[in-house]
């Protein structure tokens, strides 16, 4: 039974939605569809990239870091053997010679390792950032 002074046990009187409300909600339902659609495909395109991004710097840095240590391997060497080689000096004069020879190529093994480290980081900042670039390149169309 149901009470009139009493709101909730009233019967539910059946209420239509006008036409054009419907239409705009249901545009925007679609719109909204339509947004997660290209959101989603951005958001799986873009993790596709990050991951290449990431493996790129992950071999670049494996190979900056064995480019490091075989440089640390040569200077080492390098400065036991002319450790050794001071050891067997006969007079200060030859010891001044010696320095100065081991200095000099020691400061230009510096400087072409130097270099070569700048064109491996060169390398590898440019190979990381080839996925980036393809990726963008998808969504924006470079000017005319």
């Amino acid at each position: 039974m149901t009470n009139p002074s009493d709101p909730f046990s009233a019967s539910i009187i059946p209420f239509e939605v006008p036409e054009q409300m419907r239409a705009f909600a249901e545009k925007g339902v679609s719109q909204a569809r339509d947004s997660y659609a290209k959101f989603k495909d951005a958001a799986e395109t873009h993790n596709s990239t990050v991951e290449a991004v990431f493996t790129s710097l992950s071999k670049g840095s494996s190979a900056y870091s064995a480019k490091l240590l075989e440089f640390f391997k040569a200077n080492t060497t390098a400065s036991l053997d002319f450790a050794q080689e001071l050891f067997g000096v006969k007079s200060p004069a030859e010891a001044a010679e010696l320095w100065t020879s081991h200095t000099r190529k020691q400061f230009e093994t510096y400087t072409a390792q130097a270099k070569e480290l700048a064109e491996l980081g060169q390398k590898v900042v440019s190979e990381a950032a080839e996925p980036i670039k393809a990726s963008a390149s998808k969504f924006y169309k470079p000017a005319a």
